[in-house]
């Protein structure tokens, strides 16, 4: 390794559970390279827009720097020593006189594995309840449990390699890229390298069907009769293993008992509402295909049926015995860096650590022994939604949030406002000041974030990376198992929490592994792993050794020697060690369609943003892209309800009712639409879709349905709008009642656009007075007060500071079908400009100098806009979207773009005929 190259230190990214490893350097500014790392096996160099902007989301901007405790309506800075007493001692008080069971945890895939071992060892093995619960249940427990209820254990057969061996990829209840990108880019370019065939199911047409060969577009909520047909064909065209079947299962006859209920294409069609020719090119593919990988994420997992969903898929895999095969197996993707490792240190409410169970009493007596308690919980402890439901009832007086943000993304999202703000003690520890949930909280402790964090992370293919500490922490920010270990110290558990650096806590983690497994002899054919979780290679491993650990997939049994796919051998976790089929019975949605609620609300993520927004926001080109929260719906779905493009619409559930922007596109089918979930209160006034959301979940897994809400939309006029740009993050505190807003992060400061019910004029005084009130010395203004569009700006220091242009309409499509977009885009870049220069000129005109056109962002990689990308393909002859990258770079970094550079192609053809 050059000299150079040696000032780059490896890491993994922050997002989701892909799990890809990037390259970081600090510079002398404070400002972070980052690139992705080739040599690490799950993206080899490949990154997705969100992590080639991983360095424009660090800094001490929006930080959390000290511990703070609130006093009646405001709160006091303290020291750490001051914080972790209170909260050791408000805990022990209410222990003492409520119970263990009065406290709980509520923890994140955002966690480090150590962290996330530490806060489970307080809660279930000192404490000695089971009250701790992580968000990974809003998106993995479906998963989990039907991972366990087939193979007997929760374990991910397969490898990210199978996708590339794959002769058949299913990929169901994932837009993968969007959610997954760098998977999604192995999927392609495997599908133009070995031609294998791609088979999208879905409700929507997604940017993930632009490989597939066929899409499925199934009714919401129907998958069990989709795969239930699937088994129940199988079973008829003697497309079973029998043999694997009878040497490596158990169970079959009653899951084809219940699958023949759909055991004829016209039953399944009746349900799924796709057409008979779709379904049977779907099951002979199948049928006839040996290697066949299926993917299933969250429009699986979120649902009142999640578990028999997952269950329906396993199904069909074990009767054609493609598990755990080369190319051959179902496949789990995970939406948190760290959702898998959370659930092998036990940070579901209903697990123990190390994928052992309350109810086996060796596993029990195993972990008392090795933690040296007698306090360890029993039964498990209260699942998220039953968690705040009991901090709402009273029997929970005390909740200590972790590195999440449950006020936006829980289910019925205001009612979790009101359980919190009414809770006697609320902790939270986070990077981020101003998170809806810390605005309630009692105690606020400054964690470390990603780029400080050291520690490890395991990704949906059970391998376990290195996340290394990138730069120094600001302020008073703390490890957040240094946190935990200090606050159970001080509880009085402190010769269990005695570690001195996380290598201590993974060196226990991983010899908890091995517990009651000593005996056996690893992956032998006589004695199996009575555990696949299995980490005895890395048990014994020296600080140095932890801090250069390679990245490896477990089971480790030996140093370094990692294993890629499990239960290839027909041998499983059970107790039988046959893989149990289980039968599953189509239900439709909790919540069902009526004549006040007509439509069908999914919820989701977008391409460049990532939960709640308190990371990926503080990026102003992943802002960019679809910068509102919005609706998408059917042409025919508008029409109906007299929406044009870019109109405001009220969505209204039972729990609630938001307000959003259109995008009318052939996205949805008709009946059905689509919200992402990011916007929060710190962002918007009027954009947080989980407040739609109820509390209806699925009986074993306890996930929440996401992914099927009855709602009503209906037209929100308003009589203004304005586009608003300042150096002030605060603005939006200035405005009133009646006015609605979304605030972006922009190039050095903030975008607000705003809807109001008063009229141009009104709303222009208004923001003008908000903005002279504080108006220093040596400002100046220009105001103009004219019809279509009024415009205003405050210049200090000869430097545009704020502006803002105010109209009736100012809408700009978000469509990405429309390229007749009002020109207001170089707005993003005024701040900071001299009078003189053309864009601020064209702030009073109206009218962009063509050498600064680029428009709305398409291209976040590598930063091209649509208008720029309109010009290439009409000057250039550009005939394809290969075309499009040489000309202008976009598509050209992860390919999330690709759909989205394709309609623009297709558009401009359309036009010019």
């Amino acid at each position: 390794m050059s000299q150079k190259d040696s000032t780059w230190i490896k890491s993994t990214c922050a997002y989701c559970g892909v799990g890809c490893g990037i390259e970081a350097r600090a510079n002398s500014n404070g400002t972070l390279e980052v690139r992705g790392d080739k040599s690490h096996p799950a993206n080899f160099g490949r990154l997705c827009s969100k992590g080639l902007a991983l360095g424009e989301t660090v800094g001490i901007e929006g930080r959390l720097l000290t511990p703070k405790i609130k006093h009646q309506f405001s709160y006091q800075e303290v020291c750490w020593e001051d914080a972790i007493a209170d909260v050791a001692s408000n805990f022990n008080d209410i222990i003492k006189k409520y119970g263990k069971d009065a406290v709980a945890f509520y923890v994140s895939g955002q966690l480090l594995t150590e962290d996330y071992y530490v806060a489970n060892k307080l809660m279930k093995g000192f404490i000695g309840s089971a009250n701790i619960d992580t968000n990974s249940r809003l998106c993995m427990s479906s998963s989990v449990a039907g991972h366990k209820r087939a193979f007997g254990a929760d374990i991910v057969p397969g490898c990210y390699e199978d996708l590339e061996l794959a002769d058949l990829i299913v990929l169901t209840g994932s837009n993968l890229a969007w959610c997954h990108p760098v998977l999604f880019q192995r999927i392609r370019e495997a599908k133009a390298k070995r031609q294998c065939k791609i088979i999208v199911i879905d409700p929507r047409s997604t940017p993930t069907c632009d490989i597939a060969d066929l899409h499925l577009p199934i009714q919401p909520g129907s998958d069990i009769a989709l795969f239930n047909g699937l088994l129940a064909y199988l079973s008829e065209n003697h497309a079973v293993d029998y043999n694997y079947i009878e040497s490596s299962t158990d169970g079959l006859d009653l899951a084809l008992a219940s699958a023949f209920r759909f055991g004829d294409i016209e039953s399944v069609q009746a349900v799924t509402g796709l057409e008979k020719a779709q379904i049977l090119a779907f099951y002979q593919l199948f049928a006839t295909t040996d290697k066949t990988v299926t993917v299933y994420s969250q429009g699986v997992n979120q649902s009142t049926s999640g578990t028999n969903k997952v269950n329906s898929i396993l199904n069909c895999h074990l009767a054609t015995g493609r598990v755990g095969k080369p190319g051959s197996t179902p496949f789990s993707v995970t939406g948190q860096p760290n959702a898998m490792g959370g659930r092998e240190v036990g940070g579901l409410a209903n697990m123990l650590a190390a994928h052992m169970d309350f109810d086996n009493p060796d596993h029990t007596q195993q972990i008392r022994e090795f933690w040296q308690t007698d306090n360890l919980a029993t039964s498990p402890g209260l699942k998220a939604i039953d968690m705040f439901n009991a901090v709402e009832s009273g029997k929970i007086k005390a909740i200590w949030v972790m590195a999440t943000n449950p006020a936006v993304s829980l289910p019925d999202s205001e009612r979790i406002n009101t359980i919190l703000a009414n809770c006697p003690y609320v902790v939270v520890s986070d990077c981020v000041a101003d998170t809806d949930t810390l605005r309630h909280a009692d105690v606020v402790l400054p964690a470390q974030g990603w780029s400080e964090k050291s520690g490890t992370v395991t990704n949906s293919e059970r391998r376990i990376s290195r996340q290394r500490r990138l730069l120094p922490s600001p302020g008073e920010a703390k490890p957040d198992w240094w946190i935990i270990s200090e606050v159970a110290k001080k509880m009085g558990f402190g010769n269990a929490f005695n570690y001195q650096n996380e290598a201590d806590i993974f060196r226990e983690y991983a010899q908890m592994t091995a517990l009651g497994q000593e005996k056996y002899t690893p992956f032998s054919d006589v004695a199996p792993l009575t555990r696949p979780l299995s980490l005895h290679g890395l048990a014994n491993l020296s600080t140095r050794q932890y801090h250069h650990m390679a990245p490896q997939q477990w089971p480790v049994i030996e140093y370094n020697q990692s294993t890629a796919r499990l239960f290839a051998n027909g041998e499983f976790a059970t107790p039988s060690g046959k893989a149990q089929f289980i039968a599953t019975d189509h239900r439709p949605p909790a919540m069902a369609i009526s004549e006040r609620y007509p439509f069908i609300l999914n919820t989701g993520r977008i391409r460049d943003q990532w939960h709640t927004m308190t990371r990926t926001g503080l990026s102003s080109r992943l802002s960019e892209h679809l910068s509102e929260p919005y609706l998408d719906l059917s042409r025919q779905d508008a029409k109906q309800l007299s929406v044009k493009q870019g109109d405001l619409v009220k969505v209204s559930s039972e729990q609630g009712s938001i307000l959003l922007r259109a995008q009318i596109s052939n996205e949805c089918q008709q009946g059905q639409v689509f919200a992402p979930f990011h916007w929060n209160d710190c962002n918007t006034s009027m954009g947080k879709a989980d407040t739609l959301i109820a509390q209806h979940r699925d009986p074993l897994s306890g996930q929440p349905e996401f992914k099927a809400t009855a709602v009503n939309i209906e037209p929100s006029p308003y009589t203004s709008e304005a586009l608003l740009i300042s150096q002030r993050k605060d603005v939006a505190t200035l405005l009133s009642d009646q006015e609605h807003w979304t605030n972006q992060r922009t190039h050095k400061g903030y975008l607000l656009r705003i809807t109001s019910q008063q009229s141009p004029a009104k709303l222009h005084h208004l923001l003008a007075q908000c903005l002279i009130k504080d108006e220093a010395t040596g400002q100046q203004r220009i105001n103009i007060e004219a019809e279509p569009e009024s415009r205003f700006a405050l210049f200090k220091g000869g430097l545009i500071e704020t502006a803002f242009i105010v109209s009736d309409n100012l809408q700009s499509p978000i469509d990405t079908n429309s390229f007749n977009e009002k020109d207001y885009d170089y707005l993003y870049t005024l701040i900071g400009r001299p009078l003189s220069d053309p864009l601020v000129q064209a702030l009073f005109t109206g009218k962009t100098p063509p050498e600064h056109q680029n428009g709305r962002l398409v291209c976040a990689c590598k930063q091209v806009g649509v208008k720029t990308i309109e010009k290439a393909i009409r000057t250039q002859s550009c005939c394809s979207v290969k075309d499009i990258g040489k000309a202008t770079q976009a598509g050209t970094g992860c390919g999330s773009c690709v759909s989205e550079l394709q309609m623009m192609l297709d558009e401009v053809r359309v036009r010019e005929g």
